[in-house]
C-alpha cells in the first residue's frame, strides 16, 4: 500500500508539472491571437470605436498590460484563489460561469455513460461468445455503421424523427428529463459501437486461451467462467478507453451541445470562442486539463487494484 502511495505522489507531482506548461501554452496562444475581447464587447455594446471606453474597459480586464505580469496575475490567482480571472462574455467570474453550468454536463455525462455501459458490455459479450454467426455479423455490421456516423448528423436525424416528425421529444434545451433523451442517445451512439467491437475483440483473445479449456475440462459452465474469469481478466485492456471516454464527457462534447442548445460547458466554450472571452476559454482548457491528469492518475490506481500482478510489480521495486 506505501507503494501505492508513493507512486500517486509521483504522479502527482508529474500532473502539476504538465498542467503549470498546459497554463502557459493556453495563455500564450490567446494573448498572441489578433482580436481584441474588449472591442468584441465594445462592438457587441453598439459603442463603435469609443476610445475612452475601450481603455477603460482595457483596464478593467488588464489586457493593456504586458504577457508576463498578465500572466503572474493569472496564475497567481488560480493557484491561490482559484480565480480565473472574469468573463468578458458574461461579466461574471470565470469560476462562477464553469460552476453554473458544470451540473448540466455531469449529468450528461453520467446519463450518456451508464446508457453505454448498459448496452456496450452484453452486446460485446454477445458478440464474442457467438463469434462468427449470424448475431455476430449483425452486431458487427451495426456497430462499423455506428462508429462510422458523426455524432452530429446522428443528432440531426433524431432530432428529425423525434422532435420533427413524431413530436415525441423537445428539439433543444435543458430544463427537463425529456430534454436529455436525444442527446445522451446521440453521445453513446459511438461510444456504444467503440466499446462493443473492443469488448468483443479482447474476449475473443481471452476464449482463445489455454486456461478456458481447462475450466471446461474440469466441468465448470461456460456462463461461469465467462462471468467470474474471461470478463474480469478482459476489464484491463477497456479501463483505459473507459477513463477516457468519460473524462472526453465531463470536458463536454461542444458539437452536441451546441446541437441540442444543452447549457453546459461544452456550448459555453462554443460560445467563448465567438465571443473572444479569453479568460473563459483560458478557464475551459485548465478545466479539461484537470480531468485528464485526474483520469489518467485514476486509470493507472485502478491497473493496480483490477491486476494482482501490477500489485506485485510494485512491491519488488
Amino acid at each position: 500500500m506505501n507503494d501505492l502511495f508513493k507512486m500517486i505522489g509521483k504522479r502527482l507531482l508529474s500532473l502539476i508539472v504538465i498542467l503549470f506548461g498546459l497554463s502557459v501554452l493556453t495563455f500564450g496562444l490567446t494573448f498572441l491571437l489578433p482580436s481584441d475581447p474588449v472591442e468584441e464587447l465594445i462592438n457587441s455594446m453598439g459603442a463603435g470605436h469609443d476610445a475612452e471606453m475601450i481603455a477603460r474597459l482595457e483596464e478593467q480586464y488588464g489586457t493593456n498590460r504586458g504577457f508576463v505580469e498578465q500572466y503572474t496575475d493569472w496564475i497567481t490567482g488560480v493557484v491561490l484563489r482559484g480565480d480565473f480571472g472574469v468573463s468578458v462574455k458574461y461579466d461574471k467570474p470565470v469560476r462562477e460561469v464553469i460552476a453554473t453550468k458544470l451540473p448540466y454536463t455531469i449529468l450528461l455525462a453520467c446519463t450518456s455513460f451508464l446508457t453505454m455501459v448498459i448496452v456496450a458490455f452484453p452486446l460485446g459479450i454477445l458478440s464474442a461468445v457467438y463469434k462468427n454467426r449470424i448475431a455476430d455479423y449483425i452486431i458487427r455490421f451495426v456497430s462499423f455503421i455506428g462508429v462510422s456516423m458523426p455524432s452530429f448528423w446522428f443528432g440531426m436525424i433524431l432530432i428529425w424523427i423525434f422532435a420533427v416528425r413524431l413530436g415525441w421529444l423537445p428539439v433543444a434545451g435543458s430544463t427537463s428529463w425529456q430534454h436529455i433523451i436525444l442527446p445522451t442517445l446521440t453521445l453513446s451512439l459511438s461510444m456504444i459501437c467503440s466499446y462493443t467491437r473492443r469488448i468483443r475483440a479482447v474476449m475473443v483473445e481471452q476464449l482463445s486461451e489455454e486456461y478456458i479449456s481447462g475450466c471446461l475440462a474440469r466441468g465448470i459452465r461456460r456462463p461461469r467462467i465467462i462471468l467470474t474469469h474471461v470478463l474480469p481478466n478482459s476489464l484491463l485492456a477497456v479501463v483505459t478507453m473507459l477513463g477516457m471516454s468519460f473524462g472526453s464527457l465531463l470536458g463536454g462534447t461542444m458539437i452536441v451541445e451546441t446541437v441540442f442548445s444543452w447549457n453546459g460547458i461544452g456550448l459555453v466554450c462554443t460560445t467563448a470562442i465567438t465571443a473572444r472571452d479569453y479568460a473563459l476559454i483560458q478557464g475551459y482548457v485548465m478545466w479539461m486539463g484537470c480531468i485528464y491528469v485526474m483520469v489518467n492518475l485514476a486509470v493507472d490506481v485502478s491497473y493496480s487494484l483490477i491486476d494482482p500482478r501490477i500489485r506485485r510489480g510494485m512491491e519488488r521495486k
